[in-house]
Order: C-alpha cells, then structure tokens, then sequence
C-alpha cells in the first residue's frame, strides 16, 4: 500500500506559497461536490474554504470566514479542534499526525443534522515544519442511508426466508426421524433437502445478517473474488440443469474484492430466473470482460425477454411480472441480487439482448489503487472516539 508522502511549500514566501496552494485547492474544489479547505497553522485561521461550504452546511464562506476571525463559535470549528496539540505531537516526531481521518455531526442553520468525514494533512515547507492544514470534508449522508438500507435489506431476507426454512428444516428432521426403514435413495433425498436447508440457513446467519452488510458497505474488502471462477460455476450449474451454455471471458482480472458467497448468490437467482423463464433446452450465455475501471458479468439468455411494461419495476421488492403467472417465487430474486451487488459498489442492469432474450449485466469495480478506505499504514483514524489531536 503507498504511504503518505508530505507536501512540501517552499520555505520562504510560505503566506504567498499557501496562496498558491489554496489556488490549486479553488481549482480541484469546484471540480466536484465535497468541501475543501485550507487553514493557517499558525493563526488558526482558513485561507480558502470551497464555495461548497454553503450547499452541504448552511453557511457561506465569508460566515465561516468571520466566525473564525472573531473566535466565535464556527460551524466548522471541529476541523480545528486539537490542531495545535497535532501540531505539538507531529513537531515531537508523530507521523501519525500528519493525516488524520475524523467523522463528526454537525448541525446546520435549518436544523439537520449533517454526518461529516474530515480527511486532513499537514502542508509542510521544506524543513519540514508545518505551515497549513489542508484537506476535504465529505457528506456522509448518503453512505449511512445505504447502511440503513442494508440493514433493512437483510432484516427483510431473515422475515421471509427464515419461517419457511425453519418449517423445512423441522419437517425433514421428522421424517428423517420417523422413516428409519426407509429406502436409501429416499434417505439421500432427505439428507440433500436437510444440507441444502442448512446451507441456506446458514447464509442467513453469517452473510445476511444486519451487521454483516452494513460491515460490508463501510470496509475495504480484500481480494477475495476469482470472477471467471463465479462465471465458470455458473456454466457448470447452467449444464447440470440440462442447458447448452456458452462462456465468453476475456482479459478478467485474477481477483476482485468482495464476498464470493454473495456475488454467487446474486449471479445464482439470475440464472434461476433464466431458467424459470426460458423454455426448456434453450440455449445460454455467460459473459465476462473488462469495462474501464470495471467489470461486467453477464447472462444471456435466448427467452422471450422481459415484458416492456415490467421493466421500469423488475427489480422492485415484491414485485412478479406479468408473465409470472403459475409459475414459483416471491419477487425476491433479482431485488435482493440487486442489493447485494450495491453492497459491493456495483450495478446490476437489465439489457435487451441481441436477437432477442433478456440480458443481467452485474457491473463490479476493480480497485487496483486503494480504494474508499483512506487511511494508510501513515494515517490515523482517531475519528470515531472524538476529535482531539
């Protein structure tokens, strides 16, 4: 992983130095949404705060600005606090110090209550001493909506699955209980319903569990997923249900990160949805390749395709198709696929597919510089237990 490196400012002429940097912060700060800042190690005071400040807080720059110079309380006053005690601890040798990573909530003017990243580093002249504080502050609304979500999400799957497969799991332990002069071939059959029922049971427990998908959406996963070997156990279970498949994979990645168990899972319920709505014998695709910063895994089948008056909901919780009629399930699937490929910072899409059928495109980022995880083995992240030093 690379480590931190200082940035340096010329060590003389550092107001004028500061002013340049703060020029190339304006310029990075109106690329994009976050807010970014700059602040005078030695007056406390901000050379620049992005125009941003007044979307994502509440308050205008030149508020911001005369709440510091007249050392009334500011609604940014968290990217300060313990500053000086930071700098103390840097100057005694605490590299540690140098980029900090801080979560704080902070209250706007009409009331709501903003969650709040801070990633700061020390600007340094060539001496090595510290001059300004710059960094960024990032909305963390959206982020804690989706763990929400996910938390919801797998709350639901534990309500809807977790009776049926309770009364499954009792019934097949009765039977396996009460027939004990029964033939082997019906003794195999209970014992491929009883493992099945406990694998199931068991993906509820330690993968869709509240707190495992929240945890998934915060952390940085390790590389963990082979996606030609997802694709080529797809094929495989595609060929044992009896139809003629096709793997196209070129240029994949050796390893994604992520959780294999869910990425199977998701690329599992489209395949039972292509079989479930395909006729029987017909032929399938699976597709992998690389797509910019990503990849995409695909299943095409050669189907009718999905109704065009069911597309704009086809991934609604709870929702079935109009040509769902007779045929089983929940309208579980492809809402829970869906949500569990959110959860790795990817997409899954339906496309018409060439010559007809219907297409699952699961789009995956592939991470080969670090990703949301920010801190390096040379940042501290002394943000969830308060702001000081």
């Amino acid at each position: 992983m690379a480590r931190s490196a200082p940035v340096s400012l010329p060590s003389h002429a550092e107001p004028n130095a500061m002013l340049a940097t703060a020029e190339a912060f304006r310029a990075i700060a109106e690329l994009g949404g976050d807010l970014v800042f700059i602040i005078d190690c030695t007056s406390g005071l901000p050379v620049y705060i992005s125009p941003h400040v007044n979307e994502m807080l509440g308050y205008g720059a030149s508020d911001v600005h005369d709440q510091f110079a007249t050392n009334r309380e500011s609604p940014l006053a968290p990217l300060c606090t313990g500053l000086q005690e930071r700098l103390r601890r840097f100057a005694a040798g605490d590299g540690s110090r140098l980029r900090v990573v801080r979560e704080f909530e902070l209250l706007r003017p009409d009331g709501r209550e903003v969650p709040l990243e801070v990633i700061s580093t020390l600007l340094l002249d060539q001496a090595g001493r510290a001059q300004a504080l710059a960094g960024y502050v990032r909305d963390q609304s959206a982020r804690r909506a989706r763990e929400r979500e996910q938390k919801r999400f797998a709350s639901m799957l534990n309500h809807e699955f977790r009776t049926p497969l309770s009364t499954i799991d009792g019934a097949i332990q009765r039977l396996e209980a009460t027939n004990a002069g029964a033939d082997e071939a019906t003794r195999q059959r209970h014992r491929k319903i009883a493992n099945a029922t406990d694998r199931l049971i068991a993906m509820l427990d330690d993968y869709l569990s509240p707190e495992r998908m929240a945890a998934l959406g915060r952390q940085r996963q390790p590389n963990t997923v082979a996606p030609r070997l997802l694709l080529e156990e797809l094929v495989a279970q595609a060929r044992v249900a009896g139809r003629p498949v096709q793997l196209q994979a070129d240029e994949l990645p050796a390893l994604l990160r992520g959780e294999p168990a869910g990425l199977r899972l998701a690329l599992k319920i489209l395949l039972d949805n292509a079989l479930r709505y395909t006729p029987a014998g017909s032929a399938l695709t699976v597709l992998g390749q690389r797509a910019g910063n990503g990849v995409v895994l695909a299943l095409r089948d050669a189907g009718p395709g999905v109704p065009p008056a069911d597309l704009p909901r086809v991934f609604d919780k709870g929702y079935r198709g109009s040509n769902a009629a007779g045929l089983p399930g929940s309208g579980l699937g492809l809402y829970m696929a869906r949500s569990v490929v959110e959860v790795h910072g990817g997409t899954l899409d339906h496309v018409a597919a060439p010559g007809g059928g219907a297409e699952f495109r699961l789009c995956l980022p592939v991470q080969d510089a670090p990703g949301k995880g920010l801190a390096s083995s040379e940042t501290s992240s002394d943000n969830r237990n308060g702001l000081h030093g």
